[in-house]
């Protein structure tokens, strides 16, 4: 079954925030975690919905974050202003990344283009900054929450510094964009993530496949459960192949030059194609990092 995060119904598993940038908070017998938190223009949101579903007074302990681009770490400087005591967990890359002023900047503006897309937001200092990690998780690394483990494994492919995180006690899986996201309004075609390796990219969905999870909660807008969990996989491992074809087509049609490869492809592929719902600047970003990774010949 796929289930639009708006709609679900879970009483392991609830969505902070905004569906399509959703932190996901699970909570154990003895500590809380939230996965990801999408946008920094979405900190009050975020901090909002972890008081209505953790109730007042209860902390959240932890937050882990998938990767490091700016729609899933965005908020984590203002939570940790807000919540000092709150954990922040990732792969020990993203504290080097999240200390280059370039980094913070480009961040800045991709969340501020999304701006008029949350009209009414609170008022408040959501701006980025450096972060510091409190646990720079690695593969292997399992946190006990009481009654529910959260065990970590490095998924990279669409980041060097992707993690995942597989809880098993009630079979549920949160991949980030590791193995790719549903793509459509119906969420039944997958847009391909792979940007810092081909290969690593279709051996962390063929290894995160082998956890058989029963559920897969996507890093935007779904959830799968079922069959259709079962099922992502070797349609994403499929799909990447036909992306990886596409881009190489686009390429030789543009005689190797990447640049005018990605402006054709961004003209048919998202402005014609319409079924690519990721903000445009955001999408041109990662399909220049694509480009240029099967242009290089480093898959």
């Amino acid at each position: 079954m796929k289930i639009l995060l708006n709609d679900l119904d879970d009483p392991k598993v609830k969505v902070a925030g905004n569906f399509m940038y959703p932190g996901f908070v699970l909570a154990g017998t003895d500590r809380a975690l939230m996965i990801d938190c999408g946008l920094n223009i979405l900190g009050p949101l975020y901090l909002k919905s972890l008081g209505d579903i953790l109730g007042p007074g209860k902390p959240l302990d932890y937050l882990f974050l998938t990767h490091s681009h700016y729609d899933h770490l965005g908020a984590a400087p203002y939570l940790k202003r807000k919540m000092p005591s709150l954990g922040i967990g990732g792969h020990e890359k993203i504290e080097h990344l999240m200390g280059r002023e370039s980094v913070i900047r480009r961040m800045t503006e991709l969340g501020d283009i999304q701006r008029p897309l949350f009209p009414g937001l609170e008022e408040d200092d959501t701006s980025l900054g450096p972060l510091t990690l409190d646990l720079k998780l690695r593969d292997g690394d399992v946190i006990d929450l009481g009654g529910l483990r959260c065990e970590v494994y490095a998924a990279p492919g669409h980041t060097a510094d992707s993690m995942a995180y597989f809880f098993p006690e009630v079979s549920a899986l949160f991949p980030g964009e590791a193995i790719g996201v549903p793509e459509g309004l119906d969420g039944v075609g997958v847009q391909v993530e792979f940007l810092s390796s081909v290969e690593d990219y279709i051996a962390t969905i063929k290894r995160l496949e082998e956890l058989k999870p029963k559920r897969i909660y996507m890093a935007h807008a779904w959830a799968f459960t079922g069959e259709d969990a079962r099922n992502f996989f070797p349609h994403s491992l499929e799909e990447t192949e036909k992306y990886r074809a596409l881009i190489e087509k686009y390429l030789e049609e543009a005689g190797g030059d990447a640049g005018r490869a990605v402006e054709t492809m961004a003209r048919v592929e998202y402005d014609e194609k319409g079924t690519i719902f990721q903000e445009r600047n955001a999408y041109l970003v990662n399909l220049r990092a694509q480009v240029a990774l099967i242009a290089s010949g480093n898959k």
